[in-house]
């Protein structure tokens, strides 16, 4: 690795467009200070935030860290450091971070942090990085070289992170991985959190008025006030349950969002099934929060429109806090329902915009052309 003159080492911050710019983005308005105090050696560092799709058709890390130093080679930069939001594998492994200390190069899979505290997580991994590519190099007896060893984020009790495979003639000398059942799970919410399932909310939005109207209908059907008096909370949560699977199913069915791999290794289908994972719990949180807030604009209506004398000679039972609950409840099953059935008039493009991130989205079509093909 060289090193700028004037003892300034200039860092690019490669990043995929969305998520992993804006986290580049606010990480680099404070790293180069960061960076010259836990260096200890009076070092400068100068911070650059690049914002390209340099995953763009591929998942591949040894293919990824060679676009990484192409890139690099017309630029001033003495690291580079990209980041994307799209689950990297290797080896069977998932992949954390791929370092080349001879380019001066790593490559940061945003998943594998997690989803909780991500900003902060992401932020020392790049300080790791970057330190240990500017750091002296010292090379072992045996393996890869290593400046320093890696601390931070990459040392974690709930999902052990460590040193993973390099095959012989790859740029990357040292890989970090994560294995096993918590390795598994803290990716798949990594991959859930860079997939904003907040966004799916607004992102239905004529399904949510076709859930909407259909509540607001319900809540002054004296048919409706019957079966929710006679319901039992057991059958109360079953009514949630199935609403809000079918609404999770038919967003994935209609959309087409489950994945499908055209490979047929063991890696391939580990990694649908980590896509597809993460597909369910992205729209099962977006249609939760649907739900509960059906639920709450229901309760709203309720107060405001049922009377209660009108409510007691239908079902025969005074209304009150608990009958204003339960219709409210069992109101917000059959809007989902109706919510589901709205969804036809949302287009595939809007529900996969408001279910993925961009890099996902962009992902998809890739596979979607070369099927086609």
């Amino acid at each position: 690795m060289r090193v700028s003159s004037q003892d300034v080492t200039v860092v690019a911050l490669l990043a995929d467009p969305d998520a992993p710019t804006e986290i580049a983005q606010r990480m680099a308005r404070i790293l180069p200070t960061r960076l010259a105090d836990k260096s200890g050696q009076g070092q400068r560092f100068d911070v650059e935030v690049v914002s390209e799709p340099f995953t763009a058709g591929t998942e591949d890390p040894p293919t990824l860290m060679r676009r990484i130093m192409e890139r690099r080679r017309p630029e001033s930069w003495d690291i580079v450091v990209a980041l994307t939001d799209l689950p990297l594998h290797s080896h069977g492994r998932k992949l954390v971070v791929d370092l080349s200390h001879e380019h001066g190069l790593a490559l940061l899979s945003l998943p594998s942090l997690g989803g909780l505290r991500l900003q902060t997580k992401a932020r020392r991994a790049v300080e790791e990085a970057v330190l240990s590519l500017a750091g002296p190099r010292a090379t072992g007896a045996e393996g890869p070289p290593q400046s320093r060893p890696l601390r931070g984020p990459f040392v974690s009790r709930l999902a052990p992170i460590h040193p993973g495979q390099v095959s012989e003639g790859e740029t990357a000398d040292l890989r970090y991985v994560v294995s096993g059942l918590r390795g598994y799970l803290r990716v798949l919410v990594g991959m859930v959190r860079a997939n904003r399932p907040w966004r799916l909310v607004p992102g239905l939005s004529k399904a949510l008025a076709a859930a909407l109207a259909t509540g607001a209908v319900a809540t002054v059907n004296s048919t409706i006030w019957n079966l929710a008096e006679s319901l039992s909370v057991p059958r109360l949560v079953i009514a949630t349950v199935g609403s809000v699977a079918l609404m999770i199913g038919w967003l994935i069915i209609d959309a087409q969002l489950w994945h499908r791999s055209a490979e047929v290794s063991p890696e391939a289908r580990h990694r649908a099934m980590l896509y597809n994972a993460s597909t369910v719990v992205t729209v099962g949180i977006g249609v939760v929060v649907c739900y509960v807030g059906l639920i709450v604009i229901n309760l709203v209506w309720a107060l405001f429109i049922l009377n209660g004398q009108v409510f007691a000679s239908t079902t025969r039972t005074p209304l009150h806090a608990t009958e204003y609950w339960t219709l409210s409840w069992f109101v917000a099953s059959v809007a989902t329902v109706g919510g589901a059935l709205g969804t036809g008039l949302e287009s595939d493009e809007a529900i996969r915009a408001a279910a993925y991130s961009k890099r996902e989205q962009e992902r998809r079509h890739m596979l979607q052309d070369d099927q086609g093909d």
